[in-house]
């Protein structure tokens, strides 16, 4: 993403242009985008977890082969977790001077809870039309469904000299922007529940992803804040 996807008073994300053959992201596409991951996954999973089980009564080699096949069986949906995982690794960026500055900037953009958290964790909590957001450099973690279900995206910003906290503030001004082009144009790498995703963070990060549910949770039994109304 580019500066110039940033401007609020655009119509939309620039950068949706580069990908017109995806339809622009509303509720009922986020939605059907979890059960279609969902589906995908049992698609792959369930056969080899039922070959499994079958071989475990065919006698003691077979049932080695069984034990194999149902840890395989275990490990596709592991690995998938680990890919959404990734998007709030952090990657390193610039110097410390340049850092500094980048998290002034940061700061002056969310609400005092979004600061400590990002103290903490690295990650910034925003708090979006479809459900709660983490954001670090790499991407972010769309916590929806009342806190249920996560979405990971991967998304990065044009020039990875950036400081991390720079590469930050730009994906959260998009966000701000336009929240349905935003999703439209990231890449979904992993849907699921958010327990197998907090397996695979770190423990800092597994804070994060409380306080995400948490709020999504909230947001559930209540209006929607958004990110520019919380940090007024």
């Amino acid at each position: 993403m580019g500066a110039a996807g940033f401007d609020a008073s655009a119509a939309g994300l620039p950068e949706r242009a580069n990908v017109p053959w995806r339809p622009r992201t509303d509720a009922v596409a986020l939605q059907e985008a979890g059960r279609r991951w969902t589906r995908s996954l049992l698609a792959q999973v369930l056969p080899i977890a039922a070959t499994g089980l079958f071989f475990l009564f065919l006698g003691l080699i077979p049932a080695v082969v069984g034990l194999i096949l149902l840890a395989h069986a275990w490990v596709i949906p592991e690995l998938y977790a680990n890919r959404g995982a990734a998007v709030l690794h952090a990657h390193g960026g610039a110097g410390p001077d340049a850092e500094r500055r980048a998290l002034l900037l940061l700061g002056d953009l969310v609400s005092d809870e979004a600061r400590r958290l990002h103290a903490e964790t690295g990650l910034i909590l925003e708090r979006g039309a479809f459900g709660v957001w983490l954001l670090a450099e790499a991407g972010g973690v769309l916590v929806a469904d009342g806190g249920q279900r996560v979405f990971c995206y991967c998304v990065k910003v044009r020039g990875s000299d950036l400081p991390t906290s720079d590469q930050i503030a730009h994906l959260l001004l998009a966000l701000r922007c336009e929240e349905r082009d935003f999703l439209t144009v990231a890449n979904l790498a992993f849907s699921g529940a958010p327990w197998r995703l907090r397996r695979r963070l770190a423990p800092e990060q597994r804070l994060a992803l409380d306080a995400a549910r948490a709020a999504a949770a909230e947001v559930a039994d209540g209006p929607v804040v958004t990110g520019a109304t919380a940090a007024a």
